[in-house]
């Protein structure tokens, strides 16, 4: 019998922070930044590997690294939206080597973030964005238990072509009765 990998979700290690340089400084156009809100300008300059360690920040309970038999191929962060308190945090997911995707891994991290968000956190409801471009994340959302709940019809200009902003979200009492 095939042993399936182990994904998981960890705290960032020291050695991931090479692996985490080269997705987002040692390659100039990966393929990850092709679908992760492609339309928003790549944020500050270059940073060589000693800078990029020098100024990482420190690991938080906000951001998790996924981890694939232990190896680092991917990233899940939230943030409580504004006013704090009011239960409405927005989470974020990324596996940045295309070899990892279409394989569920990123289903996989969405719905054990989305379960340790609602574990870790006062959220009521939780939301994701993506654009319409982006089928697979709509789909792996959708898949794990996200339902559409908003979307801007035309909001993002890519290459061109105008693309809708999707918004996702999963609701507390939803997820934990399984609705």
């Amino acid at each position: 019998m095939a042993r399936m990998p182990g994904l998981t979700l960890r705290e960032r290690r020291p050695e991931d922070l090479p692996v985490l340089w080269r997705w987002l400084h040692g390659e100039d156009h990966p393929e990850w930044q092709r679908w992760d809100g492609p339309y928003f300008p790549r944020s500050g300059a270059k940073k060589t590997l000693s800078e990029f360690m020098e100024t990482a920040r420190p690991p938080g309970p906000h951001r998790r690294i996924i981890a694939l038999d232990g190896e680092c191929i991917g990233m899940v962060s939230r943030s409580e939206e504004e006013p704090a308190g009011g239960g409405w945090w927005e989470l974020g997911i990324v596996i940045y080597d295309p070899r990892h995707w279409g394989g569920g891994f990123g289903r996989q991290a969405l719905r054990l973030w989305t379960s340790l968000t609602f574990a870790e956190t006062d959220a009521h409801v939780l939301t994701l964005t993506t654009w319409s471009g982006n089928e697979r994340m709509v789909r792996s959302a959708q898949r794990v238990g996200y339902r559409e709940c908003a979307r801007i019809p035309e909001a993002r200009l890519w290459q061109g072509q105008r693309w809708d902003s999707v918004k996702l979200c999963a609701l507390r009492r939803e997820w934990e009765t399984g609705a």
